[in-house]
């Protein structure tokens, strides 16, 4: 488990793949009429993880008191979260999982996974910057991590957190990260002066990044920059 990556208030469910689920996850999986609508005519290994991983989100949910209800996506792809709620989804190859808060306490969060193995130098090129290069290049050589993988995964984790909020659609490369040793990284917000601060993990085979965002701190920049179709505008308030 990976329960030590959240802060207080936020509540993490995971599950490696889509089969030996326990009972209450294999409920939680159990796909909406809306949802199935989603998933129609895709593969079946792409609609298992599409259900597993809103099982996860709506366990996670249930530890907040919120019943299940259907996380459509909306037009950005990220799910519409019930009121109240912010939340995020992720899902590799083998592994799910969910984050939830309540919205009170937190503007938004976001989370990522991926298989630790190098990233391709090609994808590496295109969304990494020359810093964030140098920067993974001497992660790896001191922890023996595929670091230039785990930017990558920082920078999807600030994304998904950030760019639902930001008015204007941006791409994974604006999102600027620098990792620590010490499981932590920290971010810039595209176009903007506010930094942020996550939190990483390799274990099992993966890399997981979180951001956390509280809404004592982001409430007010954030909401300078929502958008007024956004979803996630109509999620929390």
């Amino acid at each position: 488990m990976i329960d030590h990556l959240v802060p207080d208030g936020v509540e993490l469910c995971e599950a490696y793949g889509d089969t030996g689920l326990d009972a209450e996850l294999r409920a939680a999986a159990c796909l909406f009429p809306s949802e199935r609508a989603v998933v129609r005519g895709v593969s079946e290994e792409r609609r298992r993880e599409f259900a597993t991983v809103r099982g996860c989100a709506r366990r996670a949910l249930a530890r907040l008191g919120i019943p299940p209800e259907p996380l459509v996506p909306d037009v950005s792809g990220a799910p519409r979260w019930p009121r109240g709620a912010v939340g995020s989804l992720t899902h590799c190859p083998g592994y799910r999982a969910a984050v939830v808060a309540p919205a009170g306490r937190y503007a938004a969060l976001g989370v990522d996974a991926e298989p630790a193995g190098p990233l391709p130098a090609v994808v590496a090129e295109r969304l990494l910057s020359d810093t964030e290069r140098r920067s993974a290049d001497a992660l790896r050589t001191a922890l023996g991590i595929p670091a230039d993988r785990l930017v990558f995964c920082a920078k999807e984790a600030s994304y998904k957190a950030f760019s639902p909020w930001l008015g204007r659609r941006y791409g994974i490369r604006d999102f600027a990260v620098c990792l620590a040793g010490d499981g932590s990284f920290r971010g810039a917000v595209p176009e903007l002066r506010h930094r942020f601060e996550g939190r990483w993990e390799m274990r099992s085979g993966y890399l997981v990044t979180v951001v956390c965002l509280t809404a004592a701190n982001w409430s007010e920049p954030l909401a300078a920059g929502v958008s007024a179709s956004s979803g996630w505008q109509q999620a929390v308030m």
